[in-house]
């Protein structure tokens, strides 16, 4: 079986195509975790047959072989990898399942195509491996709750998110990881997020649960963050005015104009992605996407 190790915005995924083969083995906890500490990476992502209607379906696991929920990240690594195996149809677009439901994603830019996204939100991979700028449409959000100083919400994973002034200055072992097992949130847990809001975006920085530690980049935190900075009042800061990376973001819906909200946010690593969603009736957001690079990193023999 030929693994291999994608990053999104630095969170690292070992991945495999289990299509057609018995993959068992990497649904156990033990292998899954000897997988991940062996490769240093975020979670282990297997690629299934989809349901008609569907390209693929995704699994999701993190270090400890927890799985059933959706990483933001992951999703985008994980249309990527698809790309890579010819999955992607040639309109660029695909729909997936994962734990949390049903996805659709596009391809703004891959290897030998860069045709719809804007550079800002990608790197160059300095050891010259396929990359990838993928933009993931999550699932609509139901409620975000105002509690202890911060905001709780679902956005595939649960998340707590936090408002700070300075992100750099919080001890993500002290501050995020008695939030991370705060009874409200029992028996499951949270993951946890502090947001800074600087002039050019949001700076997030995220404790994730399975992980029991701060990783380089979330996706659904990511997109937590954006949901509760429009809860917490803070205007969008959307980080291309003129093609907001190749669709624009006022788009007819039941035959009237809706303006949807885009943030910009930046992950530990450094990384640039967008949120944008639209605002909906009963404390909904709906429309949700999370823009964002994807990379492999090697191939795992």
């Amino acid at each position: 079986m030929k693994l291999y190790k994608f990053s999104g915005a630095g969170n690292d995924f070992v991945v495999l195509d289990g299509r057609g083969a018995d993959v068992s083995a990497f649904r156990q906890a033990a292998r899954i975790g000897e997988l991940c500490r062996e490769h240093k990476t975020d979670g282990l992502m297997i690629l299934g047959e989809g349901a008609p209607g569907e390209h693929f379906s995704m699994e999701f696991y993190n270090p400890d072989g927890s799985g059933g929920m959706m990483c933001g990240n992951g999703g985008r690594c994980i249309v990527a990898f698809a790309d890579m195996l010819g999955l992607v149809p040639p309109s660029r677009s695909c729909v997936f399942r994962a734990p949390d439901g049903l996805h659709s994603a596009t391809v703004l830019e891959g290897p030998e195509r860069h045709i719809l996204s804007k550079p800002s939100l990608s790197r160059t991979s300095p050891q010259n491996m396929p990359l990838w700028t993928v933009r993931l449409r999550m699932i609509d959000v139901q409620g975000i709750e105002p509690m202890m100083g911060g905001y709780f919400l679902n956005t595939g994973t649960r998340h707590f998110v936090k408002f700070v002034e300075d992100v750099e200055a919080v001890n993500m072992e002290q501050d995020a990881k008695p939030l991370r097992w705060e009874a409200a949130f029992a028996p499951i847990g949270t993951n946890v997020n502090f947001v800074q809001v600087a002039a050019d975006g949001l700076h997030v920085r995220t404790f994730e649960k399975g992980v029991e530690g701060e990783t380089l980049a979330c996706g659904t935190g990511l997109t937590a963050s954006a949901l509760a900075a429009y809860g917490h009042g803070i205007p969008g800061q959307a980080g291309d005015d003129e093609e907001r990376h190749g669709r624009p973001l006022d788009e007819e819906r039941h035959g009237r104009l809706r303006s949807a909200i885009a943030y910009r946010l930046q992950c530990r690593r450094g990384d640039w992605l967008q949120v944008e969603f639209h605002p909906a009736p009963g404390d909904r957001f709906t429309d949700v996407y999370l823009t964002g690079p994807a990379e492999c990193l090697e191939v795992i023999e």
